[in-house]
């Protein structure tokens, strides 16, 4: 499970940003939330709102960029297919309109997974590694514990990687965490870690959506099912797909549909673009689903019909559905789906641009008025929205009133 995702300095985001997947003592929806077997409770969704410019996109790419970063040396010693891990390098951007363009990009990153929670946190100038450091909390005991710091001064290993030896001629653009993946990826709290990173989290990106499904699409019968439920919910007249392989790992789609007791097969391009969008997106929800994995997409929105886009938000809301913890995170514009029946006010979350260019984030359980008084649970959410009340104008690129958002 993804915990909390602090940066700072990346992008539009020139200050500290905090997005927390923690869920807030409120009383709303109370058998919506992930309870961790130590107590602890999480949010199975969080929503990104905001104007178009606005920075909400740079929050997920964020989170991309530091997955990226410990990944791509990893995937690069492995036959992987990954070309956005397989660049030549993987850059942090800091923001550009003050002094921060010399500073470095800040990351810090909560995760759990079965076994542990873990503390990452990593500084770097552009692609040079500043300052980074890993420590541990064991679920069973409460135990903590750190496992190792790199700075300016050198590397010091800790705990369980107290045994472990690192190259004296370690690359600045290396972070630890991917030299360790690479030469200790036998090692129980490496694989740990790592796993989450390769398998905990996945992010998907509309650009291909022939290509996403062929990375997601499965020989499992339960993503299938799953997929046919979702596509059925739409009361799309699509019964039943079926995957061909094709030479150079292509793949070949073919839906069969019912009308009139009548089944006709299509091939998935010659469907319509948003039956190729669907195809794209319900891999990746069903395999979340299943694997209890974090599903990070911008613009979750984006040709996809409200209807859908409401059950596939339940759907991870549904701890029936949903049990094995997983998380779904993404970015929209849609506001059908912004009210009090389908989210509790800590899993929405709004991105304003200041004046100075730079994002701020927060979420819609902290923020307060001039009066100071907290948005109520049964408000109209998206009709406050629409007003501009939360700060986060959907047709400004600035705030006009800085002062509704808090300092």
């Amino acid at each position: 499970m993804l915990c909390q995702f602090t940066v700072k300095n990346y992008k539009s985001i020139r200050d500290e940003v905090t997005f927390d997947m923690q869920a807030a003592a409120i009383s709303e929806h109370e058998n919506r939330i992930i309870k961790d077997q130590d107590g602890e409770m999480y949010l199975p969704v969080s929503a990104i709102y905001g104007p178009n410019g606005g920075g909400k996109s740079n929050v997920l790419a964020a989170l991309h960029t530091l997955v990226a970063k410990i990944l791509r040396p990893l995937y690069a010693t492995e036959d992987n297919e990954d070309k956005v891990l397989l660049q030549k390098r993987i850059i942090a951007q800091p923001f550009a309109f003050s002094d921060s363009k010399n500073e470095p990009t800040e990351f810090e990153l909560f995760f759990r997974t079965k076994s542990a929670e873990y503390r990452y946190i990593l500084y770097v100038k552009r692609d040079v590694v500043i300052y980074e450091s890993l420590d541990r909390v064991k679920l069973e005991t409460g135990r903590r514990s750190a496992l190792y710091t790199r700075d300016d001064k050198g590397i010091v290993l800790k705990g369980a990687f107290a045994k472990l030896k690192v190259s004296d001629d370690l690359s600045k653009t290396l972070t630890l965490l991917s030299y360790l993946g690479i030469a200790y990826k036998e090692n129980a709290v490496v694989k740990d870690v790592l796993n989450w990173f390769q398998l905990g989290v996945k992010f998907l990106n509309y650009g291909n959506p022939i290509q996403e499904l062929r990375m997601a699409i499965s020989t499992s019968e339960d993503v299938k099912h799953l997929m046919l439920e979702m596509i059925q919910e739409m009361d799309l007249d699509i019964v039943d797909f079926r995957v061909e392989e094709k030479e150079n790992d292509r793949i070949e789609v073919f839906t069969k549909h019912l009308v009139d007791d009548v089944e006709t097969e299509l091939s998935l391009s010659d469907e319509s673009s948003g039956t190729k969008k669907l195809f794209g997106l319900l891999p990746f929800i069903a395999a979340s689903l299943l694997d209890g994995t974090v599903l990070v997409i911008d613009e979750l929105d984006a040709k996809i019909h409200p209807v859908l886009l409401c059950h596939i938000i339940m759907m991870f809301n549904d701890m029936n559905i949903n049990r094995h913890k997983a998380q779904l995170i993404f970015t929209s514009h849609d506001l059908s789906t912004m009210n009090s029946e389908v989210f509790r006010r800590d899993e929405i979350w709004f991105v304003a641009k200041g004046n100075a260019q730079n994002s701020k984030l927060y979420s819609l359980v902290e923020f307060k008025n001039e009066k100071g008084e907290s948005v109520r649970k049964d408000a109209k959410f998206d009709k406050q929205y629409l007003e501009g009340k939360y700060g986060a104008d959907p047709y400004l690129r600035r705030i006009i009133d800085w002062g509704k958002v808090n300092a």
